[in-house]
């Protein structure tokens, strides 16, 4: 559940569009909130506030690691879209806004009344395919690994 917040603070950017921040500012949509150092950031924050005396079976530095993945995946997805200025990866200390030169990925329209349309429906396709899907299919494989993994160890100890 964590992860998932994780994944989805970046977009809390676009609140800064009612007080008149541009899209291309620092603290603009897909500015200074989807680059690596504030997913660093955050994940440290994260486990340091919730988790300073640890979580039982992760330790801090993998639960640091795994919320800083959680965090900057979404900036990484970003760059995947067709639409945008590009995400400031390396924001604070370079503003530019970059791609990556594979670009699936349907841009979403941030107003409700729009997401809510035959065209949020398209691309809510389009994001099935391109993310839920292979985020599936690796959740599983994950899953099945350390259920191989599981048994291996029962075995060796009985």
């Amino acid at each position: 559940m964590i992860g998932a917040a994780c994944s989805i603070i970046p977009d809390l950017d676009v609140i800064g569009f009612r007080f008149g921040v541009r899209y291309s500012d620092f603290w603009g949509h897909r500015g200074f909130t989807h680059s690596l150092v504030f997913a660093a950031l955050l994940a440290s924050a994260v486990v340091l506030v919730g988790f300073w005396r640890g979580a039982p079976g992760i330790g801090r530095f993998s639960l640091t690691a795994y919320l800083f993945l959680a965090t900057a995946s979404h900036g990484v997805l970003d760059a995947m879209t067709n639409g945008g200025l590009g995400v400031a990866f390396f924001s604070p200390f370079e503003n530019g806004r970059y791609f990556l030169p594979w670009r699936p990925i349907r841009v979403s329209p941030i107003a409700p009344d729009r997401f809510f349309s035959a065209r949020g429906f398209h691309i809510l396709q389009n994001e099935f395919l391109w993310i839920w899907l292979p985020a599936g299919i690796f959740a599983i494989l994950v899953l099945m690994l350390r259920c191989l993994k599981v048994g291996d160890g029962d075995a060796a100890t009985n």
